[in-house]
């Protein structure tokens, strides 16, 4: 049979792709953006020779149009398209122009603006204006985390660096009226900056963040701070063979959670418990240092940057119950009990109190990528329904609490058209660059393991989400996409073996939101995606048949 020829061929090759220490690693594309950002960086830090490898791979990768997009499939974009200019000493257009075009995109989030404009100035194409240049309250960060939601800092919950280390330049070239006042808190503010660097270097993990921080540390006059030179040794630990680099170091948290999920049935014990190992080693056990989260949560990645967060924790909470309960020891099975208790409790506490799911921190709505978000909020209800008959009542009553504060939450969140819109997901080919396939899918994913007896709201949720998936107007443009409708529905099963070549190639295609709407494509995507949904479409055994049961 065709689809089963399809399985074995990509089921292989997912397979193929398990290292021995139990993980996916998976690979990003390479970014226009980080690429530009680190490549300036070191530059601006004396080292040229990497630098100018960086600035070479951008004049390889820059699109027909001149331009540069986020990935290299995306059209060119203006934010994209600015910072590689800057890096290769291109004409930007007038200081003003440029200064308001960004800070008008962005909006009253200045997460990614004021680096932008930062970066601009320090290339020299604002001139020497610093005034265009918003000043970012680093003083700030000397307050205890638990007021920052109370303070209504211009930055997402994950920017402290940039808030310290851009604010830092903007004040040592153009003092404020508070200038006296935060000339006292500069070493206080580094030492705190130093104290929330990872080993590695990297904040994040992720190029685009440790540039921005070390290009500005420089700028301020700290180019031999610890802190800048270990956002140089990340950079230069991080490149790729090629001269560029991805946004993030890897997703290898989040694409093992997801490949468990695809592969169930098909892991060997051996290999299952070399994952639930990986799984247990990689889970927060004390507060993180940069967002203080709680212990208990997993981050996107298995290195020390990484930031616990609603989606991989919910991710690893449903990949710890398929491969937790291996072999016959007694304390193996009890140590995974305790980890999904931990991650379970910490969710829980995560939960917003317009009963959505927030990416890191809880109480930060003020900001688009801090608030609670329909595919998160849906993610943690199967993380709940997957433990809730295994845990003591307590913990029971607390998890259907929670997860009847998501319903009403996704209730009132589902459009007019019954679709959801997700948070870290988009599509370049939709007009405001969402992606209501991926929100939608996700939320009926939950809403399907649920017993409408027991939960009555989610009927008319499930019959219009449902409805909006079989009247899609817009064909999918991606394997993703596709996949995704598939292993929900069973319909376009022989497209997406058109498209995959029986199981055999799969091109991956940029619908990965990073911070500040970067987009990414992730090779193993396309894979994972295109496994779970032709196996769970030869489960149905109804293929072309749409299931809204």
């Amino acid at each position: 049979m065709e689809i089963e020829t399809a399985i074995r061929n990509a089921r292989k090759r997912l397979l193929n792709e398990l290292s021995a220490e139990g993980r996916w690693e998976g690979e990003l594309s390479s970014s226009a953006l980080a690429t530009a950002v680190a490549s300036f960086a070191l530059k601006r830090g004396g080292k040229t020779e990497l630098a100018e490898r960086g600035f070479h791979w951008l004049e390889n990768n820059r699109n027909a149009d001149g331009g540069w997009g986020d990935s290299p499939e995306s059209p060119s974009n203006f934010a994209t398209t600015l910072l590689c200019r800057c890096a290769l000493n291109e004409e930007v257009g007038s200081p003003q122009e440029v200064s308001q075009s960004i800070l008008d995109f962005y909006g009253s989030d200045q997460t990614f603006s004021v680096p932008i404009l930062t970066m601009c100035m320090l290339s020299g194409k604002l001139g020497n204006d610093w005034v265009l240049l918003p000043q970012l309250p680093f003083e700030l960060a000397v307050f205890p985390h638990r007021f920052y939601k109370f303070l209504r800092l211009p930055v997402v919950s994950y920017a402290l660096p940039a808030l310290i280390a851009i604010g830092l330049v903007r004040h040592k070239n153009k003092p404020s009226k508070w200038a006296f006042y935060r000339k006292g808190l500069v070493s206080r503010v580094l030492d705190i900056l130093r104290g929330i660097q990872p080993e590695s270097g990297g904040f994040l993990e992720a190029a685009p963040l440790s540039g921005f921080v070390a290009m500005s540390l420089v700028g301020a006059g700290f180019g031999d701070h610890p802190v800048t030179q270990s956002c140089f040794r990340f950079l230069e630990n991080t490149v790729r063979e090629d001269g560029s680099w991805p946004i993030d170091i890897n997703l290898s948290s989040w694409v093992t959670s997801l490949s468990v999920r695809a592969l169930e049935g098909d892991l060997s014990e051996e290999q299952k418990t070399r994952i639930r190992e990986y799984l247990l080693r990689i889970q927060w056990k004390e507060e993180h240092p940069f967002t203080h989260a709680a212990p208990g949560g997993w981050g996107w990645t298995n290195t020390q940057g990484g930031v616990p967060d609603a989606d991989d924790t919910a991710a690893a909470l449903l990949a710890l119950r398929r491969v937790g309960q291996t072999g016959k020891s007694a304390p193996h099975v009890e140590q995974t009990f305790q980890s999904a208790h931990r991650g379970i409790c910490w969710l829980l506490d995560l939960q917003n109190r317009d009963g959505g799911m927030p990416t890191f921190c809880k109480g930060w709505g003020k900001l688009p990528f801090d608030r609670s978000c329909p595919d998160l909020t849906a993610h943690a209800i199967r993380a709940f329904l997957a433990w809730r008959h295994d845990v003591d009542f307590p913990l029971q009553l607390r998890m259907e609490r929670s997860i009847r504060r998501g319903l009403r939450y996704l209730e009132k969140q589902q459009c007019a058209d019954g679709s959801w819109i997700p948070l870290w997901f988009g599509s370049q080919n939709n007009p405001d660059h969402e992606n209501p396939i991926y929100g939608t899918v996700r939320v009926l994913e939950a809403l399907r393991e649920l017993d409408v007896t027991e939960f009555p709201r989610i009927g008319a949720m499930r019959e219009r989400g449902f409805l909006w998936v079989g009247n899609v107007q817009a064909s999918p443009h991606s394997v993703e996409e596709l996949a995704l409708l598939v292993g929900l529905t069973g319909k376009g099963t022989d497209r997406l073996l058109e498209m995959t070549k029986q199981g055999t190639m799969f091109p991956p295609s940029p619908i990965g939101l990073y911070f500040a709407s970067l987009w990414y494509s992730e090779k193993l995507y396309p894979l994972i995606f295109t496994v779970e949904a032709l196996k769970g479409t030869l489960r149905m055994g109804k293929i072309g048949e749409l299931d809204e049961k």
